[in-house]
This record gives structure tokens, C-alpha cells and sequence, in this order.
């Protein structure tokens, strides 16, 4: 009996409110992160109260304007100028310390998508300050070698980002490719070797071709693996579609994968319980030779997509 009706969450069915997906600590055994992903028309706008979570706001499509009132009571407004997709590139941001309300707002012409990433802030004893990541600031890594190449743009990494316990970025993978791969966890405490982190996996598909009429592909689809140890089980095997996430409470992870002819997009949201705000992982002994392997592989030519629509 696998865990997918617990742990994988299709579009529409986490949804609240005005958000289409509300990924928080209501659910059963969630804690740390959160996830709320909304389409706003032009105008129209939604908001958080403040409390103990930090949040990074996303662009997904389009751009927003974004409005926060911190713990002192001194309001900041930041125009993001987002982008066309999250195949396009990638996007400016902004960090949203905690104990601040914040309200966003679809600053353009079209229809925009916003993510608000979220994790509770319990390491530091003050908030940090709001902060705008400009998109030219945002680092873009090429991992991987050959079938395993994919493009990480690191927003919220803990190398980019000051933060008290969030960590997010988002991860393209060309049609055809795996990525988080080899499988690989983190959901324990080790010194220098392994952070405990609950993670959020929010997907997007496309099919790869330009052009490509939708009609002609109706149906982009990708697939994730979660699975675990005897003595801390997990089964998730997902068949993903645009809007759809995978939460991984424990275990091993990947891959993720994307079919011939459908690229996949996925934004990561990571935190803890740990004292260090750290990405420590390691990966399955079954399966982590295989990136020995990509030093005799070149990255994948179609990396990285930044200006591809």
C-alpha cells in the first residue's frame, strides 16, 4: 500500500481560500514549511497575516507588487518584475521576515501566479530585515552531467539568502532528463553530515517544443519518488501535473523525472528543527556511484533555459 493519498497533494485538492494550493502545519505530521500558490487577475491581490513564519514571495508568471508591514510597524514596498514562466529564467524575489503581515498584488496587464514560500522562524532571536534579491543576484547552477543534467537557481539558498531557517530554490529538468538524482535524504541530525529538513516539492510541465499547439499535448506529465528505511518507511510514486506537490517528511527522494517531450519545473521549500541552516545530504548507498559517472559526461546542451519562453 503506497503513501501517495498522504503525502502527494494534486492541484485543487490542497486549496484555501484564494490560494489553489495551501500547503501548511494543518496537515497531519507537516511542521516546518509551507506552501501557497495563487493566479491573481489584474488587481487583485492576497495577503498573510504576520506570525512566526518567514516567507519568500515567487513570481511564477507575471509580475507583482509587494507590500509588508514588519514587527516594528515600518511598512516596505518592493516591485518584483518577475518573469513569463518558470521556464524563462529565473526570477527577482523577496524575503519577508517574520512577525510582518504581507499583501501581493498582480502589478500587470495578465493573469500572475504567485508562490509564497514559507518556513517557521525559531533559530534567531529577531527578525531579519526585508530583503530584495535582484534576479542578476540569483546564482544559476548546471548539476549533473548528460541524462542527469538539470539548472538549479539557488533564491533562497543559505549561501544567497539571509534567513533564520528557510531554504528554497527551484530546479528545471529538460524533457528526457532525471533529477534529484541519486535518490538522497535528509532527516537526520548529524554533524556535518546530514541536516534534518522537510521538504515541499511544487511542480510544473511543459511540453519541450516551442510552439507545440497545447491541444496536440494535452495531458505534460512528470513523475517523483519518495521512499524510506525499515525502521522509517515511506512509499510515494506520483504521476505530477502543473500545480500538483509531493511533501517529503523523511526519507530518500528522486528521482524526478521528465518523459520525453515534457520539461519539468519544481520549486523547492525546505526547514528544520536543527540549530544550523543547512542543505546536508547524503545519498542512497545503492545509488550514489553514479555521480562518478558524470565526470565522463558533458552537461546537457539545452541548459541553462534563462530567456527561453
Amino acid at each position: 500500500m503506497t503513501d501517495d493519498g498522504r503525502w502527494f497533494h494534486p492541484f485543487g485538492a490542497a486549496d484555501e481560500g484564494e490560494f489553489q494550493v495551501s500547503i501548511t502545519d494543518a496537515l497531519d505530521g507537516w511542521e516546518h514549511t509551507s506552501l501557497r500558490v495563487a493566479t491573481l487577475a489584474p488587481t487583485r491581490q492576497v495577503g498573510l497575516p504576520a506570525g512566526d513564519s518567514e516567507v519568500i514571495v515567487v513570481p511564477l508568471r507575471g509580475s507583482l507588487d509587494v507590500t509588508a508591514v514588519d514587527h516594528a510597524g515600518e511598512r516596505h514596498e518592493v516591485r518584483l518584475a518577475g518573469r513569463e514562466s518558470p521556464f524563462a529564467g529565473p526570477t527577482d524575489v523577496a524575503y519577508v521576515p517574520r512577525g510582518a503581515s504581507v499583501a501581493v498584488r498582480n502589478a500587470g496587464a495578465g493573469p500572475a501566479t504567485v508562490a509564497l514560500c514559507g518556513a517557521k522562524a525559531r533559530k534567531l532571536p529577531a527578525p531579519l530585515p526585508l530583503r530584495y534579491v535582484a534576479v542578476a543576484d540569483v546564482p544559476v547552477e548546471l548539476r549533473g552531467a548528460g541524462m542527469a543534467s538539470r539548472e538549479v537557481r539557488n533564491f533562497g539558498t543559505p549561501q544567497v539568502l539571509d534567513a533564520d531557517s528557510i531554504i528554497a530554490c527551484e530546479v528545471i529538468t529538460p524533457a528526457g532528463n532525471w533529477s534529484s538524482y541519486p535518490p538522497h535524504k535528509h532527516d537526520e541530525e548529524r554533524d556535518g553530515v546530514e541536516t534534518e529538513l522537510e521538504e515541499i516539492y511544487y511542480f510544473e510541465v511543459r511540453p519541450e517544443a516551442a510552439g507545440v499547439d497545447p491541444a496536440g499535448a494535452p495531458d505534460p506529465v512528470g513523475y517523483h519518488r519518495v521512499y524510506g528505511t525499515n525502521e522509517r518507511p515511506i512509499d510515494v510514486l506520483a504521476e505530477v501535473r502543473s500545480g500538483d506537490v509531493v511533501l517529503v517528511p523523511h526519507g530518500w527522494h528522486g528521482p524526478a523525472m521528465a518523459p520525453p517531450g515534457y520539461d519539468l519545473y519544481y520549486l523547492n521549500v525546505m526547514a528544520g528543527p536543527g540549530a544550523t541552516r543547512a542543505w546536508l545530504i547524503c545519498d542512497d548507498p545503492a545509488h550514489g556511484w553514479v555521480r562518478k559517472s558524470w565526470t565522463q559526461q558533458d552537461v546537457d546542451r539545452r541548459l541553462p533555459f534563462g530567456g527561453r519562453g
